[in-house]
C-alpha cells in the first residue's frame, strides 16, 4: 500500500517541481511517469527474484532500493537525479505488488484466500487516492521534498515485520532460466517510446532526436514480440492474443490504466494550478472518490458473477466518457464540490469495469497458462496508467502553446474589450502609484497571464475530451467480448 500510495503522493507536487527547477510541466511529470514505466518493467522480474533469493530476500532488497530512490529524490539538485530517484522506487514498487499477493495466496487456506486477497486489493485501490491527499498535507506543512521522506516509517515497519514473518528461499527450488533479451528488449521499448512521447513537444515532434526515439522503441517492441513467440518461458505470452476475450478485455484493461491515473494526475494539477488550491484542498478533491471505489467494489464484484460482464464494462465506459466530458466543461469559479462529484462519477464507473474485465480476461486463459494471463493483463493495465499520465501531459504543454498562440492572435489595443480591460488595470495602477509608462507594461503583462491562464483551461479540457474519446472507443472491445463470449457458449 505504502508503494502504490507513493506513485501518485508526487501529483500534487508537480506545481512546486516546475518552480524549483525551472521545468516545464512535460518534463516535471517524469516524476510520475518514471515511476510507472519502472513498475510495469519490474513487475515481470518478481517470479524470478523470489524463486532466486526468496521471498523474504526479494522483500527487503525491494524496500532498500525504496528507501535509496525516496532519500535521492528528496535531496535531488536537478530534475535528473529526481527522476533517477523515482526509477528506483518504481522498480522495487513492480517487485512488491505481485509478491504481496502471493504471500496472500500462499499462507491462507482456500476457505479465507478471498477476504485475504480482498484486503491486500482493498489497499491496493485505496492508496492511490489518498496518495495526492497525504502529498498535499506534507507540502503545505514542510515542503515537496519531504513528500519523498514520508512512507519511508512504513518502510522501516515492513522490513522488521518482513525479517520476522516473511519465508526465505526453499532450498529444494531450482534457479529458474530468464528471459533477459526479451526483458532488455522490452525495457528498452518502453523506455525510448515513453521519453519520445512525453519530450516531443520540447524535442519538435519532426527534429532527429524524437524520430531516433521512436524507431529504436518500435524496433525494440517488435522484436520483443518475435523473441516472445520463440520463446519456451516468455515473460508475456502473445499467442493469448489470438483469443478475441482476452484481446478484447486487456484493450479494456487498457484504458482503464489510462483513465485511472490520468485524472488522478490531471485533476489535482488542474485544481492547483486553474483554480489556485493549495495542495492539500487539491489532493482532498479525490479522496469520496476513492472512498466510492472502494464501497462500490464488492457489489459489483457480485455483479459481476450474475451478469455478463461485458455488460457491466459498455456501462461503465460510457459514463467514464460521460463524466469526461462534463470534466471538460469545468474552470476557475467551478465549485470544489463540483469537481469531488465528478471524480466520484468516473470512480463508480471505474467500480463497473474493474472487476469485470479482470474475470472476462481470465475466463478466456488455459488453466495452464494462468499465471501468463493474469500477468499480461495486468501489465498492460499498468501500462495504461504510465501511457495516460505521459498523454495527459504532452497533451497539456501542447494545447496550452496552441490556445495561447490562438488568443494572444485575437488581442488588440484599439478600441474593444482588451483596450477597455488594459485602460482599466492602468487606472487601478495610476491609483496605487504606479506611475506612467510603467503601468502600460504591467498591464500588458497582466493581460498575458490572463490570456495563458485561460490557454491552460482550454488544454485540460482537452486532455479530459481526449480521455473522453479513448473510453467511448473502449466501448468497441466491449462489444467485441460480448460476441466472443457468445461464440463461445455456442
Amino acid at each position: 500500500m505504502t508503494m502504490v500510495l507513493s506513485s501518485t503522493i508526487v501529483n500534487v507536487s508537480i506545481p512546486s517541481i516546475m518552480g524549483a527547477f525551472g521545468v516545464g510541466q512535460d518534463l516535471a511529470q517524469w516524476a510520475s511517469t518514471a515511476f510507472l514505466t519502472t513498475m510495469v518493467a519490474s513487475q515481470l522480474l518478481n517470479s524470478w527474484t523470489s524463486r532466486v533469493i526468496g521471498p523474504r530476500n526479494t522483500y527487503l532488497m525491494a524496500l532498500v532500493i525504496f528507501s535509496i530512490g525516496a532519500v535521492l529524490s528528496a535531496i535531488s539538485p536537478s530534475i535528473e537525479v529526481l527522476i533517477a530517484g523515482r526509477i528506483l522506487q518504481g522498480f522495487s514498487a513492480g517487485l512488491v505488488q505481485p509478491l504481496a499477493l502471493a504471500t496472500a495466496v500462499a499462507v491462507f487456506p482456500p476457505e479465507r484466500r478471498g477476504l485475504a486477497v480482498g484486503t491486500v486489493g482493498m489497499g491496493i485501490a485505496l492508496a492511490p487516492t489518498f496518495g495526492p491527499l497525504v502529498g498535499g498535507i506534507t507540502i503545505d506543512l514542510v515542503t515537496w521534498r519531504h513528500v519523498f521522506i514520508v512512507p519511508l516509517p512504513l518502510v522501516g515497519l515492513s522490513a522488521i515485520m518482513a525479517l520476522n514473518l516473511m519465508p526465505a528461499r526453499n532450498p529444494l527450488d531450482k534457479k529458474p532460466s530468464f528471459d533477459w533479451i526479451g526483458f532488455i528488449l522490452l525495457c528498452t521499448a518502453l523506455t525510448t517510446l515513453m521519453a519520445g512521447i512525453g519530450n516531443g513537444q520540447r524535442w519538435g515532434w519532426e527534429s532527429l532526436h524524437f524520430l531516433i526515439f521512436l524507431l529504436v522503441g518500435l524496433a525494440s517492441a517488435v522484436l520483443f514480440v518475435v523473441t516472445q513467440l520463440r520463446s519456451k518461458n516468455p515473460l508475456l505470452d502473445p499467442t493469448l492474443f489470438l483469443d478475441a476475450r482476452f484481446a478484447s478485455a486487456v484493450a479494456v484493461a487498457f484504458a482503464f490504466g489510462v483513465g485511472n491515473f490520468s485524472t488522478n494526475y490531471s485533476i489535482p494539477l488542474f485544481t492547483q494550478t486553474i483554480q489556485g488550491y493549495t495542495a492539500t484542498k487539491a489532493g482532498l478533491v479525490l479522496v469520496p472518490a476513492g472512498l466510492l471505489l472502494v464501497a462500490l467494489m464488492q457489489a459489483s464484484g457480485r455483479l459481476a458473477d450474475r451478469v455478463p460482464p461485458h455488460w457491466p464494462i459498455i456501462v461503465g465506459c460510457s459514463s467514464f466518457a460521460v463524466a469526461a466530458m462534463v470534466l471538460a466543461t469545468i474552470d476557475v469559479n467551478t465549485a470544489f464540490i463540483t469537481v469531488a462529484l465528478l471524480a466520484m462519477f468516473t470512480r463508480g464507473s471505474m467500480s463497473l469495469i474493474s472487476p469485470n474485465m479482470g474475470k472476462a480476461a481470465l475466463s478466456a486463459v488455459p488453466a495452464e497458462k494462468m499465471a501468463q494471463g493474469a500477468g499480461t493483463f495486468n501489465f498492460f493495465r499498468q501500462m495504461g496508467g504510465a501511457f495516460g499520465v505521459n498523454m495527459t501531459a504532452v497533451t497539456i504543454e501542447m494545447r496550452t502553446a496552441y490556445h495561447a498562440d490562438f488568443l494572444t492572435a485575437t488581442q488588440t489595443n484599439v478600441k474593444g474589450p482588451t483596450a477597455e480591460m488594459l485602460d482599466r488595470v492602468r487606472e487601478l495602477l495610476n491609483a496605487a502609484g504606479v506611475p506612467s509608462p510603467a503601468d502600460g507594461a504591467m498591464a500588458l503583462d497582466y493581460l498575458g497571464r490572463v490570456v495563458y491562464a485561460q490557454a491552460n483551461t482550454f488544454a485540460f479540457h482537452d486532455s479530459f475530451r481526449q480521455i473522453a474519446v479513448i473510453f467511448a472507443l473502449t466501448v468497441i472491445p466491449a462489444i467485441v467480448l460480448g460476441r466472443s463470449r457468445s461464440n463461445s457458449n455456442l
